[in-house]
């Protein structure tokens, strides 16, 4: 069964999006993996559509309505136990192993957020795993989702041409990706490292590794302290 990604959201249209080109929209247009999406919107019952309310307690902004959405969710999750998941800034964030959890299964229920955020009722009575793709605010979760579905996607069996290209990549061993360079051998003066073409292939292994562990060193030394997990 292809892995099948429901998206529920204010704004329907923007799906595909960025999903339909390069690796992701090649893999939809085959069959590797299923898009579908539920307008939010049409679990109202009010003649005005109404899907937010202020939020209690005051203050600046609205909530998304809690017996809207959960209709929404009960909809897209009959019979289904794919994780559901809310885009939001206070999640926990993505990281390279979760979304290989997510890919290895048979697919995810993503409920895009909008406003100040959705009442909390919800996440707990319908289990929704929060996930963040970054500190800072987006205008809604959509833009957030199709960052996951990336991710997930390219990763899926039969996606990428060269399944050996998503095993040599940043945080795939705890580390950041080493340098690469290509033809031609010299630019503005600039030579690529000669191990590289040395045609010795240990020592181009052991050359990627060490500039792996400078770069994370430099840039991200946190990852150093994590368990490299697979």
């Amino acid at each position: 069964m292809a892995f099948r990604a429901t998206i529920l959201t204010l704004y329907p249209e923007m799906f595909p999006g960025l999903l339909s080109q390069s690796l992701s929209g090649k893999a939809l247009s085959r069959g590797d993996w299923a898009l579908d999406c539920v307008q939010i919107r049409d679990f109202t019952t009010d003649r005005h559509r109404t899907v937010d309310d202020t939020p209690a307690g005051g203050g600046a902004g609205m909530v998304l309505k809690p017996d809207v959405l959960a209709k929404a969710i009960d909809h897209a999750s009959e019979g289904d136990n794919r994780p559901r998941l809310l885009m939001s800034p206070r999640g926990k964030p993505l990281t390279q192993q979760r979304v290989r959890e997510l890919a290895a299964g048979e697919g995810v229920i993503v409920v895009c957020g909008r406003f100040e955020g959705v009442d909390q009722r919800v996440i707990d009575g319908r289990q929704l795993e929060e996930v963040s793709i970054g500190d800072y605010i987006l205008s809604g979760g959509e833009p957030a989702a199709m960052i996951l579905l990336d991710a997930i996607v390219r990763i899926l069996p039969g996606v990428m041409g060269n399944a050996l290209s998503g095993e040599h990549e940043s945080f795939e061993g705890g580390l950041l990706e080493h340098p690469h360079y290509t033809r031609p051998q010299v630019w503005e003066g600039l030579e690529i490292p000669g191990v590289l073409t040395s045609g010795n292939h240990a020592a181009i292994d052991r050359w990627r590794r060490e500039e792996a562990q400078k770069l994370t060193r430099e840039r991200r030394p946190d990852l150093l302290s994590q368990p490299v997990t697979k």
